[in-house]
C-alpha cells in the first residue's frame, strides 16, 4: 500500500471526510447543527501558531475531539466575534 499523498487536494478531501464523520458523531450525542467545517475550524485552530503537524496528529485531532472541547471553542469563538455558522 501506498503511504505516499498526491496531492493537497487528496489530503484535504481526508481530512473533510474525517470532520464529517465526527460532526454525525456529534449529531448523534444531541449536536445536531454542527457542521464539519466547524469541526475543522476548531481542530486547525491550535496548528495557527505552530503550523501544521504530521498527518497522524492531524487525525488523532479530528477522531479524539471531544464535544466539551468543541463547544468550549464555539463558545470562545462567539465572544470574539467570530462567525460560525
Amino acid at each position: 500500500m501506498n503511504n505516499e499523498w498526491h496531492s493537497d487536494q487528496e489530503l484535504d478531501e481526508v481530512f473533510a471526510q474525517l470532520c464529517q464523520s465526527k460532526a454525525e458523531e456529534f449529531h448523534l450525542i444531541g449536536y445536531e447543527h454542527v457542521t464539519a467545517e466547524e469541526i475543522w475550524d476548531c481542530v486547525s485552530n491550535k496548528y495557527a501558531k505552530k503550523g501544521m503537524p504530521q498527518l497522524h496528529q492531524v487525525v488523532n485531532d479530528i477522531l479524539s475531539l471531544k464535544a466539551t472541547s468543541f463547544m468550549n471553542y464555539m463558545t470562545m469563538a462567539a465572544f470574539k466575534g467570530s462567525p460560525f455558522g
